[in-house]
């Protein structure tokens, strides 16, 4: 605990044993620093108040006698040097905390952007497989198309022969019934006509099988 004094002291001998006191109390609480227990800003408040006493210490040495004065003077020194001394202990170990956190927090960073990684590496293979399953279905979907739009061909081509079949037959029937011309070149024209619808029926099916198979 940090030792308030009072600036109103004049007697250097009641000064110099609460001196000696706040820093054998600075000893304590670096030897707890080095176990974790205490922090060095705690520390460094002690000392900077033993430093104050010192100082006031150092201005009621002219008031001694010649003889004593150098006397006071050596035990000042000796307790500054004993505050110097543990305030570099207590640096050392506050560099050393600072250093603990830093490398703890580096280590944290590290470990989160490691999971981080992985997350982002699970999530890549998820999307690649969800990816796969669509061009998967896409491919079944073209497949299917093609395999309609060949059906399609398939049954207009035979229309197609039938329908020259039939036309073969009509003419047969006509030379025998004896139609006219113009009665056969309506039917001509029809056969024309239909012969459009089937290769415009191509026409539009191979344009939806391009479709589909260029956009799935």
């Amino acid at each position: 605990l940090l030792i308030a004094f009072s600036y109103t002291m004049t007697s250097i001998v009641e000064l110099f044993p609460k001196c000696r006191k706040l820093a054998y109390d600075s000893r304590q609480q670096l030897s707890q620093v080095q176990n974790g227990v205490f922090s060095p800003s705690e520390l460094f408040l002690s000392l900077d108040e033993l430093e104050r006493q010192l100082d006031i210490m150092q201005s009621l040495v002219l008031k001694e006698t010649p003889a004593q004065r150098q006397v006071w003077k050596r035990k000042i020194l000796e307790l500054r040097e004993d505050s110097s001394s543990l305030r570099r202990q207590g640096e050392h170990y506050d560099r050393m905390v600072h250093a603990n956190v830093l490398q703890q927090r580096e280590r944290n960073e590290l470990l989160t952007r490691r999971k981080n990684r992985a997350a982002g590496a699970e999530s890549d293979y998820q999307n690649y497989a969800q990816e796969a399953q669509s061009l998967d279905q896409s491919q079944l979907m073209v497949g299917d198309l093609l395999s309609t739009g060949e059906a399609s061909l398939t049954g207009l081509v035979q229309q197609r022969q039938q329908m020259r079949g039939i036309k073969r037959r009509v003419f047969d029937m006509g030379n025998k019934l004896g139609i006219s011309n113009s009665t056969m070149r309506i039917i001509e024209r029809r056969d024309i006509t239909d012969a459009y619808l089937v290769f415009g029926g191509m026409v539009v099916t191979c344009i939806v099988i391009y479709f589909c198979w260029f956009h799935f």
